[in-house]
């Protein structure tokens, strides 16, 4: 319920201020996501069947019928017409109809054995399902930081168009003066024509994307929303194995199924010992010897000791046993995979910070570049195409810092899913 009213109050501030974050993004989708209504119905599941179980410690009742036709019936071995007794001997057809009380007073541990059973196995599909739902945070990543990729593409194109615009102005100037001619103000109007169809193309990628999230979040995404640029935390992993990703969780929780059943094993080993009560009638009754119908009752104890499970217990052990190094082998796998991942990370991020770094400098370097090619138009040393080639690859790197440093924050962020941090 909490849950629930958290969720509603950030989907109405969202709403009002048209902005997200990342970590918004999570929670949406997770609330979102279809596979959380599994959670609930897992959880009935397994109180229905504890509750089921749970019944057989309550008394056991069974009715019963029959009715038969036998070929010989029990005899007297002596004759007793000659001590003037009439006794013709019992029928041949007979019947019986009871009602059967059980109550078991000592089952061996089988009960609770399963009983654990039942909740291991819940806790299992319980953690398989937070697997699954740990993996959303990946996709969220690849929409949120795509949409921030263009973003910070379509900043740069406006940049870019601007400087062309003054680049226009420029040129329309220098061909009043005669320094310039028509062909070379065409050339800058094609370069503005190839902006804007690029910013177009932005556009459409960045709705698509948006579109695509909003469907993960629920929640409709236009083009006046805008994705909050998370900070550079400056996160970096050891090379640890993560303790905490939902994965290792449910090898755990497999593991402890693996000892539920083996307890299962030990208590089908043991005796069982109950109670009974029978009450019926027979035609003939408890006396045999009597003819007719007659009540009874019996009352007593019953043990049993099934001893099957001795042939195939220590094959099951050792299905058990195999079963256990699987676990641990996809363990070992999981984290051998997840070290590698964190060093292909680390790696990237490295490369990244680098790269931005440097293209700093070359922003510089190219700015520097164009503002002396314009005074070299303006001068007739230049041509205006070698000054819209100076534009373009001011531009151009501009853009590639927008990008390496979208890239850098969304491998930041993978490093983050990668720990669960």
């Amino acid at each position: 319920m909490r849950k629930g009213i958290m969720l509603f109050l950030m989907m109405v501030a969202l709403s009002a201020q048209a902005q997200l974050t990342l970590e918004q993004c999570y929670e949406l989708a997770r609330q979102n996501y279809p596979a959380i209504k599994q959670y609930a119905l897992v959880e009935q599941s397994r109180d229905f069947t504890l509750q089921n179980t749970a019944k057989g410690w309550l008394p056991q009742v069974s009715v019963n019928g029959r009715a038969s036709y036998q070929s010989k019936v029990t005899q007297l071995p002596i004759d007793v017409s000659q001590f003037g007794i009439n006794y013709k001997g019992l029928s041949k057809d007979q019947y019986d109809a009871h009602v059967m009380v059980s109550q078991p007073i000592y089952d061996g541990g089988v009960i609770t054995a399963n009983k654990n059973i039942l909740k291991a196995q819940a806790d299992v599909q319980t953690a398989q399902l937070d697997v699954t739902m740990y993996s959303i945070r990946e996709r969220v990543n690849q929409l949120f930081f795509s949409v921030l990729l263009i973003d910070e593409q379509l900043a740069q194109n406006q940049l870019l168009q601007d400087d062309l615009k003054l680049g226009l102005n420029t040129v329309s100037a220098m061909m009043k003066g005669g320094i310039a001619n028509q062909t070379d103000v065409d050339n800058v109007k094609v370069e503005q024509i190839k902006a804007r169809q690029q910013e177009h193309s932005l556009r459409t990628a960045r709705k698509t994307y948006l579109t695509m999230l909003g469907s993960f979040i629920n929640l409709s995404l236009d083009a006046n929303t805008q994705l909050e640029k998370p900070a550079d935390s400056g996160f970096k992993s050891q090379g640890s194995d993560p303790t905490n990703r939902p994965e290792l969780a449910m090898y755990d929780s497999q593991n402890r199924l693996l000892d539920a059943r083996l307890k299962a094993l030990d208590a089908s080993l043991m005796p069982k010992v109950g109670a009974f009560l029978q009450g019926g009638v027979g035609n003939p009754g408890l006396n045999m010897l009597k003819n007719g119908w007659d009540p009874y009752y019996r009352i007593g104890a019953t043990i049993s000791w099934n001893i099957g499970s001795f042939y195939t217990r220590k094959n099951d052990q050792q299905l058990i046993a195999n079963e256990r190094q699987q676990i641990t082998a996809n363990r070992e796998t999981f984290l051998f995979n997840n070290r590698l991942q964190q060093q292909q990370t680390n790696g990237q991020i490295e490369n990244l910070r680098q790269q931005v770094s440097e293209d700093e400098e070359i922003i510089q370097l190219r700015e520097g570049i164009r503002n002396k090619s314009e005074k070299r138009v303006q001068n007739g040393i230049e041509t205006v195409n070698e000054m819209l080639r100076d534009i373009n690859a001011v531009g151009e790197a501009r853009q590639q810092k927008a990008i390496h440093e979208v890239q850098l924050l969304q491998e930041i962020y993978e490093l983050k899913t990668i720990n669960n941090n």
